[in-house]
Order: structure tokens, then C-alpha cells, then sequence
């Protein structure tokens, strides 16, 4: 469906090439996927990336179903007989989904209204009189010509409003003044929150909120969808609008004509139109507007999150004990080889209440021997920092001890790819079996988890379900092909986010993995039940096979260049396996000599990187991490500590971080850093590593408030001409409301 009006108006928004948006309309619409695009047809789009792409992607999708929604319009409008061209024009026109329902409103079918009521009582011409507003007229004299007793227009006050219900209609169908309306809305209105009387202690979450304003434009995201989860539970009374005076002077300024006896009719139809039809309309359309962007923020910043998560160092592949652990029921123990391939189960009690030390002892030290394991992975759950002090106590050399973050491991370990994948253990050994994958191949055994549950979002409940599951699935097959799949060891779930498959493709390649053995060759993916020749396009580069018989098949250099490779090989007089062997071949290759009308020079820049390093993985080397020993409670915590600590979650607001002691700190926006901080991505990432100072801790409400400033109890020096941003405070959000606090007593 090509409408190159749309594809000029794209090339303009996103600041590209006409022929780019043109050419990558066209890959798309032939099945080619964002990560296969990006990667291997940069001659076509001009070098794109997967952000330009996939922008591209949906805003063409966008103005598509604005078309059929047109046509859908003018249908309507001319089975009704009411179609002129310049209607038709207008609609052709209208360049956002708001504005065509605008134009469609008065045409738009619909239920019985005091509007449609007046109507059937002939009053539409009496309104029409007065919508006119002619000076010097009596608008009961008007009426008195409409009194129908048959009709039950019994008297003139009847008539004229009847008149005046068929004026507010017409006035709230204006698409001018809905215009105007809605950017008063949007520009002047303010969100005004207030506690359900007699919900005050329920609602303890949402004190912020409790008696609250904040202009529509400028509220961030998290307050937004705070505002209205406390209004959705029944807590809040949530009110979002201008002035009323200001929106009736903004109608009254576009439809009334002098002041005098028909104008004063008018007016009261505008206040009558305001309060029943126009303020309830735009209420709704800005709520749905800053839902719209307070989803977009979050979940923008939930895929970031997810991403670095998703990318984090692996430790690779090495032979690992798991330890899911706990106190009464005990720490739920497992083994698994170098590949994840699960060995043995046990259950030790090395905490209270059993405390078998010696038996649990001699159970790891026998099992680390036995299967030659390198690293020891101990969830971060309950019982974590008693359950690593025990092991670290048994002094064992040259296996590593890391802790891991064990969010939605008991989703994955109910789940049916844990069942499918186990079918013989319970939840406890799969859970334990998730927790040490994770230590090998974070990004490999994240995938097999709903993204919601991995901990890493805010409000992910509350938003968009369709626009996040969207931009997460983005996120995980972007994450998923820029790392590469080893195809003959990846889970089903690993290989459904391969670039062209999906779930039945990549069911089907375990299928036939399990009955032919492991794959020798990339080109042998082609024997795989219905993954026909589009498929194996889009996703051969992206699968690995090591030790195949071709060694591109262990690179990403795509199938389709491997002729192309043979003959740089030829041209230097060397094999193939010696050219991926021995770096400074690749880099005599002249690479203007093979550019070809196919193949420019950004694929061939990537091959040359791709024969410097084949088959690299593109993630950051694994670094040990330890919590700080005897910090292992809240209760351990004192004001001025320097701990070491791992960034769990960033929002708009700040960044939580894991210190060891079973409860996130917060770093707020403003103790970030040093200097003045817009976006917390500029300092810090998901999995970091940081050194984090305790700067207040409030026991008895779970809240920790940390800091990455040099000096968090520095005073800023008073500079001239400056004026401090108040600190931005967020539910829950301690710190800023102790600086706030201090600021006003400052004052004082």
C-alpha cells in the first residue's frame, strides 16, 4: 500500500531521506524484520538503525490506519446522502485521528439526545433563528410560533430550550471550537487530586496525592499513572481541567456575536454545551492523552531497563552450582554443566532453624569436586546473605561466589516452558535451575520470563498492555539478534525471538534438533520442517554454529556473502578458516575492490569487523561483585555508610539499587551526581555496579535513601542570580522530601 504523501510527511518527522523511508517501507511490507534490516540491507536504507527503523515501521502503521479509517468516514457520510466535496476534501485532509473525528461528529450516528429530542418536536428552525443572533429581537416572540401542544411544547421557555439544547449540540460538534478547547485543555489544565473522605488511612500509598494540583502539561509520567491507580482503587478523586470561566470565555469569544436578547440565549447554550458535552469530552480526551504519554515515557523507560538487564556480562560457559535459599523449609540446591545441562538436586539447611552446617558443608565441597564447578550462584531472595556467608565461610578455591537477582524465577519455574523443559522436577529445582542459568547466560534464560515479572518496570500493570508487550518484544529481539543464537543449544524461547521465526518456526528446529542431532551447517536449517526461503533470509545470520563445517557459519557474516568472502580469501591467497584465524589478513582486504551495486561499503565494513573477531559476543566481560560483609539488614544500616550496591531499576525520578539487605535503596534524581541531573540514564544503567552513601533510613516504613554525590551532606554553595528547582518529590521518595523539608525550615 504505497501513499507517498505519508512517506514525505515521515522523511520530515524523523528527519531522513525520502528514499529511505521509501525503501524501508518496502522491506517491511515484504516481511523483512527491524534487526534483519538494520544489519544486513544498510545499502537499501542508508544505513538506518533499528530506532529509525522501527519509528518508521509504526508511524507508517499509524497513518495506514488513519486512511481506513477515512474511507470508513466518507462511507458513512455519503450512504447518509450529506457527502459534498468539500466534506470530502476536509476528511482527505485532516492529518490526526482527533481532528477526522472532529470533522465526523456531526454526521456520526447516534443515540436519542435532548438535541435529537428537540428535533422531532420541530424546534431546529427556532434554534437556527437564534444562532443567527439578529439584534432588535425578541427571542419569546420567536418561540411563541413553536408552542405545540400535540408536540408537548406547552409554553415558551419550552421552546427556547429545546432551541438552546439543539445550539449546545451544534457548538460541541464545532470542530474549531474543540480545537481551541482541546489545547486549552492541554495547555492551561491542571490535574486536581484529593483523598476520598474517610480512605485516609487505607490510602497511605498515595499521601502525596491526598490534596494535590499539577499542570496536565508538565505532570511526568509517574505521578500521572500514580494519580490514577490511587483514583482506580477508590482512594483518589482525581479532576483534571482548566478554569471554567476560561474555557466558556474561549467558546464564548468564538460563537457569540454582541450582547442582546439572542446572544444572551446563546450564551446560556454555551455554558449548557460546556458543562454537559464539551468539558466531560475533553476531560476524557486529555486524561487519554496523558495516559498516552505517561505510557510512552514508561514504557520507554521499562525497555531500556529491560535491555541492559537483558545484555548484562555473562559469566559463560562453566560448570555451576545454584542455590535457591531459605530458613525453615531450607536452600534448594541444584548442579548444572558447562552448557546449563541440569545434573543433580539436593536440599541443605545450613541457616536456622536446623543449622546442619557440617552436612551441608561436605554436600557443596563434595559436589564442587565431583563436577568441577567454578561458580556458585545464591539467589538474592530471603535467607541470601546468611546462605552466602555460610558458603563463602568454607573457603573454596578458585569457585566464585556471585549473588543473583532471583526476580521471576517462581514465575518461570510455575510456567509451561518450565514444566515443558522439566517435566520431571518440581517448582523448587526448576526455580533453582533459572537462578544459576542466569549466572551463565542472563540474556539466554531472561527470555523464558514475562518481562513484567522481571522487575524492572514501574507501573507496568497500569499502562498500555498492547504498546508495552510491542516495545518489549522489540527490545528482546533487538537484545537477541545483536548477541547471536547458538542454534544447537538454544531453548525454544531463545529461538522464537530469532529474526523470522516465531514460535512454530523455532518449535520446529528443537523438533528436528532432537530426532537429527545437532545442526553441521547453517545451510542444513533449511531441512527444518516449514521454514521456507523468507524465513531462513531473515534469520541465518543471526543463528550460530560452532564447530560447523563452514567456520562463517559461527560468525555473522550472512550466508548470502559467503561467495563473497571465499574470493577475498582467493584474492590473498589464503583459506577461509585462515582469514577468521589471522587478524591482519582481513585487514589488507582493499574494500572498494568488491563493492559491488549489491554490496557497498557498510556490509562490507561489517564483514571486515565481523572476520577481525568472528562470532564475538558483544556483551561486557563478567566482573565478580560482593556485598559489604555484616551489612545483611536494614537494621545493620547507618547514616554516612559507603556500601557497594547494583542498580535494580531506574525511573524518571531516580534509581534503585540492591545494597544486601533485602530492601532497595533509592538514589533520587538530585543525588545522582555532583552536577545537575535531567534523566537518571545519563549516570547510571540496569546490573551497574556502584558505591552508594546511606543518607537516611526509615525502618519502620521500608525506605532507604542513598546517594552518589562525592559529598551527600555537603551544603551547595549559594551562587548569585540562582534560583534552586525544587526537588521533584515521587511517591515514596524519602530523600527529596527531607530536602524540601529542610529547605522550608531553612527559610524559616
Amino acid at each position: 500500500m504505497t501513499n507517498l504523501n505519508h512517506y514525505f510527511k515521515i522523511a520530515e518527522e524523523l528527519g531522513v531521506q525520502l528514499k529511505q523511508v521509501d525503501s524501508t517501507v518496502a522491506l517491511l511490507d515484504e516481511g523483512a524484520t527491524v534487526p534483519f534490516i538494520s544489519r544486513y540491507r544498510k545499502e537499501v536504507t542508508g544505513s538506518l538503525d533499528e530506532v529509525q527503523i522501527a519509528a518508521i515501521r509504526d508511524r507508517v502503521q499509524q497513518l495506514r490506519d488513519l486512511d481506513k479509517r477515512k474511507e470508513a468516514v466518507i462511507r458513512s457520510i455519503k450512504e447518509q446522502g450529506k457527502l459534498t466535496p468539500e466534506l470530502e476534501k476536509k476528511v482527505g485532509e485532516a492529518e490526526t485521528m482527533t481532528i477526522l473525528e472532529d470533522i465526523y461528529l456531526p454526521y456520526k450516528p447516534k443515540r436519542r439526545t435532548k438535541g435529537t429530542v428537540a428535533r422531532e418536536k420541530g424546534l431546529e428552525p427556532l434554534a437556527k433563528q437564534l444562532f443567527e443572533q439578529p439584534q432588535g429581537v425578541d427571542p419569546d416572540q420567536l418561540a411563541h410560533e413553536f408552542l405545540n401542544q400535540e408536540k408537548e411544547v406547552l409554553t415558551v421557555e419550552d421552546a427556547l430550550q429545546g432551541a438552546r439544547d439543539i445550539i449546545a449540540e451544534w457548538i460541541n460538534e464545532d470542530a474549531l471550537v474543540r480545537k481551541a478547547l482541546r489545547e486549552l485543555f492541554i495547555e492551561e489544565g491542571v490535574f486536581v487530586s484529593k483523598v476520598i473522605p474517610g480512605k485516609e488511612e487505607e490510602a497511605q500509598k498515595y499521601k502525596d496525592y491526598f490534596d494535590w494540583k499539577e499542570p496536565i502539561k508538565t505532570a511526568p509520567s509517574h505521578r500521572v499513572l500514580a494519580m490514577r491507580r490511587g483514583e482506580k482503587e477508590l482512594f483518589l478523586m482525581l479532576d483534571a481541567g482548566p478554569e471554567e470561566i476560561d474555557a466558556i470565555s474561549l467558546i464564548e469569544r468564538r460563537v457569540l456575536e454582541g450582547d442582546h436578547q439572542t446572544s444572551q440565549q446563546v450564551k446560556l447554550a454555551i455554558k449548557d454545551s460546556y458543562k454537559r458535552l464539551l468539558r466531560p469530552s475533553m476531560e476524557t480526551e486529555v486524561r487519554l492523552y496523558s495516559k498516552k504519554r505517561a505510557d510512552e515515557e514508561a514504557i520507554k523507560v521499562f525497555a531500556e531497563n529491560l535491555r541492559q538487564l537483558l545484555l548484562a556480562a555473562p559469566l559463560g560457559e562453566r560448570p555451576v552450582i545454584a542455590i535457591d535459599p531459605g530458613f525453615r523449609t531450607g536452600c534448594k540446591m541444584v548442579a548444572l554443566g558447562a552448557q546449563g545441562l541440569f545434573l543433580e538436586y539436593a536440599t541443605i539447611y545450613p541457616n536456622e532453624p536446623q543449622r546442619k552446617t557440617a552436612e551441608s558443608g561436605a554436600i557443596i565441597k563434595h559436589w564442587v569436586e565431583k563436577h568441577s564447578i567454578s561458580a556458585i550462584a545464591i539467589g538474592n531472595g530471603t535467607a541470601s546473605r546468611e546462605t552466602e556467608a555460610f558458603v563463602r565461610g568454607l573457603g573454596l578455591k578458585d569457585t566464585i561466589i556471585v549473588m543473583v537477582n532471583e526476580s521471576g524465577a517462581s514465575i518461570y519455574s510455575a510456567s509451561e516452558a518450565a514444566r515443558e523443559e522439566f517435566p520431571d522436577q518440581d517448582v523448587t529445582v526448576r526455580g533453582a535451575i533459572s537462578i544459576g542459568r542466569r549466572l551463565m547466560d542472563p540474556l539466554a534464560e531472561l527470555v523464558k520470563i514475562d518481562p513484567k515479572s522481571i522487575g524492572v518496570g514501574q507501573y507496568q500493570h497500569d499502562v498500555d498492555q498492547s504498546a508495552l508487550k510491542s516495545s518489549l518484544d522489540d527490545t528482546v529481539m533487538s537484545c537477541v539478534n545483536g548477541v547471536g543464537v547458538e542454534v544447537n543449544t538454544a531453548s525454544k524461547q531463545l529461538l522464537t525471538y530469532v529474526s523470522g521465526l516465531g514460535p512454530s518456526l523455532a518449535q520446529n528446529i528443537v523438533k528436528y534438533r532432537n530426532e537429527n542431532g545437532p545442526f553441521k551447517s547453517r545451510e542444513e536449517i533449511r531441512k527444518v520442517p516449514r521454514l521456507g526461503d523468507k524465513a531462513y533470509e531473515q534469520a541465518a545470520g543471526f543463528l550460530r554454529i560452532r564447530n560447523g563445517a563452514n567456520p562463517l557459519d559461527a560468525s555473522a557474516v550472512h550466508p548470502e556473502r559467503y561467495d563473497l568472502v571465499k574470493i577475498m580469501a582467493n584474492d590473498l591467497g589464503c583459506e577461509l578458516h585462515d582469514l577468521l584465524k589471522e587478524k591482519e589478513l582481513a585487514e589488507k582486504i582493499p574494500l572498494k575492490k568488491y563493492v559491488s551495486e549489491e554490496v557497498g561499503l557498510p556490509t562490507l565494513k561489517d564483514i571486515i569487523e565481523e572476520l577481525s573477531k568472528p562470532g564475538r559476543d558483544p556483551r561486557e566481560s563478567f566482573e565478580l561483585f560482593a556485598f559489604q560483609e555484616g551489612v545483611n539488614h536494614m537494621e545493620d544500616l547507618k547514616v554516612g555508610m559507603k556500601l557497594p550496591g547494583i542498580v535494580t531499576n531506574i525511573t524518571k525520578f531516580g534509581a534503585f539499587v540492591d545494597i544486601g539487605v533485602h530492601q532497595d535503596g533509592l538514589i533520587h534524581l538530585s543525588n545522582l551526581a555532583d552536577r545537575f541531573v535531567k534523566d537518571p540514564v545519563e549516570v547510571v544503567t540496569v546490573n551497574q555496579k556502584v558505591e552508594v552513601t546511606v543518607i537516611e533510613v526509615d525502618i519502620p516504613r521500608k525506605r532507604i535513601a542513598l546517594s552518589l554525590k562525592s559529598d551527600p551532606f555537603a551544603e551547595r554553595p549559594k551562587i548569585k542570580g540562582r534560583r534552586d528547582p525544587k526537588p521533584e518529590v515521587a511517591e515514596g521518595d524519602l530523600a527529596a522530601k527531607l530536602a524540601m523539608l529542610k529547605g522550608k525550615f531553612n527559610k524559616r
